[in-house]
């Protein structure tokens, strides 16, 4: 439709409307998302391949960490992730230990306890020794105790010599034990009465040669030589019987079969 201009001029007003046409030179953004696709699959790519080429402790480890993150945040994780491969020799721990492997070593701890004191029962020389064998599981695993109910039942007094029953019995020990696979740690433990040893030595070096005397007589008789994890003296830091420090139920030797490898 015509217009009639400024001044009386009938002369049509031309308007002239441009069409702005879309750009599509980048084809709406959508190579931004499949770039991204690509370098999370070529880094995904790249992890897989990476974890592939570590060694087995190692892959292990990543592997407890996805399936239980909490026990690392909380300090369950004792070594880094990789920390393995400074000493490929070591034998890690296991990290996660599930419910039903937990059941089977109570399982066993049972069945061990239970062999030992039929063991006692049935032979004569130990029928007397009843009270002075404890057998029992605690939460540090199958703990097993001579505690002296005489001046020297098991050891001579203030020696670490090994009283002919008391090897005849660490033998008996010793064959029940050696067929599980967990680590174990012998004690020594004495009273407070003040050893009056030579070139000074005391109830620390007599509770340490009590235990390593009790764990060379299982090694010769059955446990094999990795079995064994640890040998501590106590002295008369642990008292049986904190009431009266100097009774001779207070020197004893523990010997405890662990869930774990530290067991402190």
């Amino acid at each position: 439709m015509a217009s009639v201009g400024e001044g009386g001029s009938d002369a049509p007003v031309i308007r002239i409307v441009r069409k702005k046409k879309g750009d599509g030179g980048h084809h709406g953004g959508a190579w931004k998302v499949a770039y991204a696709d690509f370098v999370t699959a070529m880094m995904a790519f790249f992890l897989v391949m990476w974890i592939v080429g570590l060694n087995k402790p190692t892959r292990e480890a990543i592997a407890a960490y996805f399936k239980n993150p909490t026990l690392f945040s909380k300090g369950g994780g004792k070594h880094p992730i990789g920390a393995a491969d400074a000493s490929p020799t070591t034998k890690p721990a296991p990290i996660i230990a599930s419910a039903a492997d937990n059941a089977r070593v109570e399982a066993q701890f049972k069945a061990k306890a239970d062999a030992i004191l039929k063991d006692l029962q049935k032979t004569p020389e130990f029928r007397g020794m009843r009270d002075s064998v404890q057998v029992r599981l605690t939460k540090e695993g199958l703990r097993i105790e001579l505690l002296e109910k005489t001046s020297s039942l098991f050891f001579g007094t203030g020696s670490a010599h090994l009283n002919p029953k008391t090897i005849h019995l660490l033998q008996l020990v010793a064959h029940e034990l050696k067929e599980l696979k967990n680590p174990i740690i012998v004690e020594g433990h004495t009273d407070s009465r003040p050893l009056d040893g030579a070139h000074g030595y005391s109830n620390w070096e007599l509770s340490a040669d009590r235990a390593n005397a009790a764990r060379r007589a299982m090694e010769e008789h059955g446990l094999h030589p990795g079995q064994v994890l640890a040998v501590r003296g106590y002295a008369d830091r642990k008292l049986l019987r904190p009431d009266d420090p100097t009774h001779f139920s207070n020197r004893r030797v523990s010997i405890l079969v662990a869930y774990t490898g530290s067991a402190d």
